[in-house]
């Protein structure tokens, strides 16, 4: 994508009316849209053309939206993803997260709501604040590539989950900075989400076991009791 060239978002849901609605809406406001009903036609699109984001559905006939975010995260594709839902389980939304969506808004959807959460998504993938020259966190024997979105270990590559990797982004971008589970959320995902009961925690002890010597025991996510959380870089840990 460059800055002459709109957006193009692809939108994967059943429901035709909402589907046409929302791809309107899109393209009134400068965005490239195309809708498709289920899976199959959205594996077909993604063969065909680039998509900077989509939409996905989490009710589809057939392949269900967990199961295509779980699919193209585990084939190495880090769209970003937006995930509607129209259960009201806190675990569903927390689940599609750990599934690699990057944000997930429930239905029924406002479409000014949706072209707001596709813009800050896409703020956020194009250009990551605070990142150094060269797109490179390095910590430790850890390389956290912000563009590539992935995590490197004296050149081994580390599986991370889309919200694995959005949490610890943020985290090394704020070295020696207590953020609160509130604000960590915030940054992750996005403003106006909620902070989904203990996911951020779930998440922590997820990240622990990949970049601590001793999760147990961890001095590089280190927990602020009543605060949050605060990174300390190995090379400057005390």
């Amino acid at each position: 994508m460059n800055e002459s060239t709109p957006p193009r978002i692809l939108i994967v849901d059943d429901d035709i009316r909402l589907r046409d609605l929302l791809c309107r809406h899109l393209r009134e406001s400068e965005l490239h849209a195309k809708g498709v009903a289920d899976g199959r036609d959205m594996d077909a699109a993604l063969s065909r053309d680039h998509y900077d984001l989509i939409v996905l559905d989490l009710m589809l006939p057939g392949e269900d939206g967990l199961s295509l975010c779980r699919r193209l995260r585990a084939q190495g594709d880090t769209t970003p993803l937006i995930m509607l839902t129209a259960r009201g389980d806190d675990v569903d939304r927390i689940v599609g997260l750990e599934m690699g969506a990057d944000d997930y808004l429930p239905k029924p959807v406002n479409p000014r709501e949706l072209v707001a959460r596709i813009r800050s998504v896409l703020r956020r993938s194009a250009r990551v604040a605070g990142a150094p020259a060269d797109g490179c966190v390095r910590f430790g024997d850890f390389v956290l590539d912000l563009a590539a979105r992935t995590l490197h270990r004296r050149g081994r590559s580390l599986r991370m989950t889309g919200g694995e990797y959005a949490v610890l982004s943020v985290l090394a971008r704020h070295p020696h900075v207590t953020l609160s589970r509130d604000r960590l959320m915030s940054l992750a995902r996005g403003r106006g989400m909620d902070a989904l009961g203990r996911s951020i925690d779930i998440t922590i002890v997820r990240l622990r076991k990949l970049v601590e010597d001793d999760p147990r025991r961890p001095r590089v996510i280190q927990t602020v009791w009543g605060a949050g959380y605060v990174f300390v870089p190995p090379a400057e840990d005390a």
